[in-house]
């Protein structure tokens, strides 16, 4: 039998193996790392309010690396459809306590989710090593150079529009080929802004200004996104395309999530975010197991 390694690097010979940090490199196996989602908002789409206060926060971002993470994505923004803006200051005192409490508490890197400049530069200084930006880090000016002079690594995410106005009418004329147009235009940009290459992490946005069908596209073809030479990151978990999906807006979205995530398993993708490590994690460790890609020629077809 094939080995799974070997067939990700014979399917996806361009498929990143590394991932540089602001003080450490990840290294990329069969399986996708898990970068665990620690939502410090009232809002979010999912879990908005049970993590808002300081010690819950920590607690969970504690428990989701007991259960198997390897990266942690605090966040103090909600960034769903037609969500407010929250203002720096808020941001910043939502966020830079769990970030300082986890960075003494945990070993794993700390994502910062945010758009805002300064609140990515006082992440870093409080222990964050990547900056996640769903504006592509467009939506600020200064972000590039912050990102660049602290060294962090950085994912840049497409959206069209903004969470106020992403979900009214997405339109593309090829929705694969647009976004991948786009995350390189964002990578060369970077590259320019000196950026270096190592430190680049590309994300399709699944949710942010699609429509639920141009999301499933988007996810059944996750793989043709290693042409642009860098580690991929996405997160599909619990969004409203999963309930489209199952035909039921009230439904638990945790095995729709699971099942996803086997199928960009598949494809090689390299992080994935979610909110139910534990599950999500035990599945990946089955599908390993029992052969994964190895056995799943179909869920590879284009």
């Amino acid at each position: 039998m094939v080995s799974t390694a070997k067939l990700l690097r014979e399917r996806y010979p361009q498929r990143v193996t590394r991932w540089r940090l602001r003080r450490r490199t990840l290294a990329f196996g069969r399986r996708p790392l898990l970068m665990g989602i620690v939502n410090v908002t009232p809002d979010s789409f999912s879990d908005g309010g049970k993590f808002f206060d300081l010690p819950a926060a920590i607690d969970h971002g504690l428990q989701l690396a007991e259960h198997g993470a390897e990266i942690l994505d605090v966040g103090g923004e909600s960034t769903r459809p037609y969500s407010d803006r929250v203002a720096t200051d808020e941001e910043l005192r939502r966020v830079i306590p769990v970030i300082e409490a986890l960075a003494k508490q945990s070993e794993l890197p700390i994502s910062i989710d945010t758009s805002k400049a300064i609140v990515a530069e006082a992440a870093v200084a409080a222990g964050a090593e990547i900056i996640n930006d769903v504006t592509g880090l467009t939506g600020d000016p200064q972000m590039t150079e912050v990102a660049r002079t602290v060294g962090a690594g950085v994912c840049a995410m497409h959206m069209q529009g903004t969470p106020q106005t992403m979900q009214d009418n997405p339109r593309y004329d090829s929705v694969v080929q647009d976004i991948s147009e786009y995350l390189a235009g964002r990578r060369d940009a970077l590259l320019v802004a000196g950026i270096d290459a190592a430190r680049i992490c590309l994300d399709p946005g699944i949710g942010f200004g699609k429509t639920h069908q141009q999301s499933l596209k988007l996810m059944a073809h996750c793989g043709s996104f290693h042409q642009l030479g860098c580690p991929l990151l996405v997160g599909h978990s619990r969004k409203g395309f999963l309930a489209k999906l199952l035909g039921d807006k009230q439904a638990d979205r945790t095995a729709a999530t699971v099942g996803g995530a086997l199928a960009l398993a598949s494809q090689g993708v390299q992080v994935i975010r979610v909110h139910d490590v534990r599950p999500v994690r035990e599945a990946l460790l089955a599908f390993e197991a029992v052969g994964g890609i190895d056995g799943t020629e179909l869920l590879l077809a284009e």
